[in-house]
């Protein structure tokens, strides 16, 4: 594990940030008088991004949305999530026990988004776990983003890291597609945001659970040192 860079996603992946997402969506339709949409219908679109979240909890009410008046409604998801970014979002289940047990064996975190930088920043720093991570990489921080994969190469080097001793963590087609075109090896977590099970999305290993984390990149790198 040595030099070894860990890039992670954030929502679904490192946090489980669906209850403050789906408070700003159904934020955001009460500007139409909409009721709220539920968690479940919600969740399986938060890998989509804002706009498509909104657009979903549009179209379960039976309405749908102009680009400008979209535009409106993701200007109040965002001043309301910014302001409550972290009232229901927490960790997920043996994840700071997995980056103790990586760090001590010389392992480097990165995170690597399509949140807003800075509302990355705030969610992280929220939670307390900023100095945990070398680098962290948003939707804006380069000119493109996931799935592109020199965001995923940005991230690596702004943690120190190299591209040819590195792993990703995700939860969705969008990062198992960015780690494909990065030629990087990607463990998925079974437990976060895609609406068909990660499994049918080939990543390399598939997790439960982040007590599994450990073993499942000691197999990819045993599997790369010996292809």
């Amino acid at each position: 594990m040595k030099g070894l860079t860990i890039a992670f996603d954030l929502d679904g992946t490192l946090v489980e940030t669906a209850p403050d997402l789906v408070h700003a969506t159904n934020h955001a339709l009460a500007m139409r008088g909409l009721e709220p949409v539920a968690a479940e219908e919600i969740r399986p679109f938060i890998s989509f991004g804002a706009r498509a979240m909104i657009k979903k909890g549009l179209a379960f009410r039976g309405h749908d949305v102009c680009d400008g008046e979209l535009e409106l409604l993701f200007s109040r998801f965002i001043a309301y999530y910014a302001e409550n970014i972290a009232v229901g979002s927490h960790l997920f289940p043996g994840l700071t026990d997995a980056l103790d047990r990586l760090a001590a064996r010389g392992a480097r975190f990165a995170v690597c988004t399509n949140k807003q930088e800075g509302l990355s920043r705030r969610l992280l720093e929220a939670l307390g776990i900023t100095p945990r991570f070398a680098a962290l990489a948003g939707r804006d921080t380069f000119p493109v983003c996931k799935p592109h994969p020199d965001h995923l190469f940005g991230a690596i080097r702004l943690a120190g890291g190299h591209a040819n001793h590195a792993v990703m963590v995700g939860d969705s087609d969008v990062d198992i597609a960015t780690a494909k075109a990065a030629n990087i090896p990607i463990v998925a977590v079974d437990f976060g945001y895609t609406d068909v099970p990660v499994t049918d999305l080939s990543p390399d290993a598939v997790i439960s659970h982040y007590g599994e984390l450990e073993g499942a990149i000691e197999g990819l790198l045993r599997a790369r040192a010996s292809g």
